[in-house]
């Protein structure tokens, strides 16, 4: 089983605070570059040092700010696989799947069913008012962000979930013998840890609310699934789509996508409906092509410390 995966004598709670500094120390190290081109390019072109996360994403061409700000996730990935298997000695696999390999075909499939949700949603948000859009569409440069996307994107969604659908998610369990308190911690981590993006800054705390949920539907799938392959595929495809499909002036990143949104910002029913209703649909369809049972035990029981491998 998964969580039981991490439940080792010698995995004390504190081996996970100490690897998380660790693996945050990775990820400054991997902002380096971008650091070095901010400080470079304000000091050539004369130009005030940028005082806002808006300002410094817009000081370089939007696919070269795309490039350097992931580089620090792929320092990350190396810091979580070098805690992973010299501080805990497990194996990624043990952080990723209870099978016995990585299931490629679950990945691939919340890929395109997030992917397919996410075009019919923005869809219906367009449709609805066509006039907050403008066509953005330039060939090359997004070509060029479609390859750097689909490298790079996958790297920044799959270091995410290693790190809080795998290897905190592990950490918890070690600490509360338990499956609601991981559960119950990742999903309010990950939520939080998007409270400095502009979007919260632009619409107010209640965009929390897609945050924190979008982190309960992954705890849950992952728990109900027994790995995070699902979760994989999901977040990749929330993550590129979105790139791909619709940017606008106020989000994390500015990318050459089809469209640009200018309306201002508002949290209303975009924010509201993915949580309560298209992540239950998510759910049911998962839970009926994976046979889920046994709902109250995955969630909410206690380790099960006979079928912990040791």
């Amino acid at each position: 089983m998964f969580l039981e995966q991490g439940i080792k004598p010698e995995n004390v709670f504190w081996k996970y605070l100490l690897g998380s500094v660790f693996i945050i120390t990775a990820s400054f190290i991997g902002q380096i570059p971008f650091s070095v081109a901010v400080l470079y390019k304000s000091y050539t072109s004369k130009e005030s040092f940028p005082t806002d996360n808006a300002a410094v994403m817009n000081l370089f061409e939007p696919n070269l700010t795309l490039f350097l700000v992931m580089i620090s996730f792929a320092f990350a990935f190396a810091g979580i696989y070098f805690v992973v298997k010299y501080l805990h000695h497990q194996t990624l696999l043990s952080i990723t799947t209870s099978r016995q390999k990585i299931d490629w075909k679950r990945i691939g499939f919340s890929f395109l069913l997030w992917s397919f949700f996410s075009v019919v949603l923005f869809l219906i948000v367009y449709l609805q008012s066509p006039k907050n859009f403008v066509w953005n569409f330039k060939l090359v440069p997004f070509l060029i962000l479609v390859l750097l996307g689909s490298i790079l994107i996958p790297i920044q969604t799959s270091t995410e979930e290693y790190i809080f659908r795998g290897y905190l998610m592990q950490g918890f369990a070690n600490l509360a013998q338990n499956r609601w308190f991981p559960f119950l911690m990742t999903s309010l981590i990950f939520g939080s840890m998007h409270i400095f993006n502009p979007e919260v800054a632009k619409m107010g705390y209640i965009i929390m609310i897609y945050y924190i949920g979008t982190g309960v539907f992954l705890g849950l799938i992952t728990l109900m699934d027994e790995g995070i392959e699902l979760a994989l595929g999901f977040h990749a495809a929330n993550n590129l789509i979105g790139a791909l499909l619709v940017t606008s002036d106020w989000s994390v990143f500015q990318t050459h996508s089809l469209f640009k949104d200018m309306s201002e910002p508002s949290a209303g029913l975009d924010v509201i409906l993915p949580v309560v209703v298209v992540y239950p649909i998510l759910v049911y369809i998962f839970s009926k092509k994976y046979n889920w049972t046994n709902w109250k035990e995955k969630l909410t029981g206690k380790i099960n410390t006979e079928a912990i491998v040791n």
